[in-house]
């Protein structure tokens, strides 16, 4: 998101203890978004700050860009959509470890919005893989590890609008 700087969010989110990354913060808006693509900005940032200190009015401007930016992205036919990760220049052990977490928040946007009951076969098996993508071992490097970080990233970006076009609800 040429927008928005990971680090800034991830530090709005640090310092009002919501003890969550700004990976699982948009994997969360994300997961919300694409079962139900009229969630507000607002009902997102209730579920992110639930158990959190109060954000100020600056910070919240910028969480709420993310979020508009995101179902922006989300919901473009250019298929611009991509995770909120750190950048290519952290460490590939921070990036693994802000994808699973990306995850974690995807998988609770989506049991938060729709029960699993519903999903059709693609779609648990789709769930299933984000689901073993929360598992994933965050002690890497090297360029074998590297390719497969951006094979898992792919994969999670096409699976994400697969999953918006199976689950939303306009």
């Amino acid at each position: 998101m040429e927008i928005m700087v990971y680090k800034a969010c991830d530090a709005i989110l640090t310092k009002c203890d919501a003890d969550l990354s700004a990976a699982e913060a948009h994997g969360m808006a994300t997961g919300l978004l694409c079962v139900n693509e009229r969630t507000t900005g607002n009902d997102w940032l209730a579920e992110l700050l639930r158990n959190a200190g109060s954000v100020s009015g600056e910070d919240n401007t910028l969480l709420a860009r993310l979020f508009e930016q995101t179902r922006r992205l989300l919901f473009s036919d250019e298929f611009e959509f991509d995770l909120f990760l750190p950048d290519d220049d952290s460490l590939l052990s921070e990036r693994a470890d802000a994808l699973k977490s990306w995850c974690r928040g995807f998988l609770f946007g989506i049991g938060f919005s729709r029960p699993a009951s519903g999903f059709n076969k693609e779609t648990r098996e789709i769930l299933k893989d984000i689901t073993e993508f929360t598992r994933l071992d965050t002690d890497v490097g090297g360029e074998e590890d590297e390719n497969d970080f951006a094979e898992i990233t792919e994969y999670l970006r096409s699976a994400v609008l697969l999953l918006r076009d199976e689950l939303s609800s306009k």
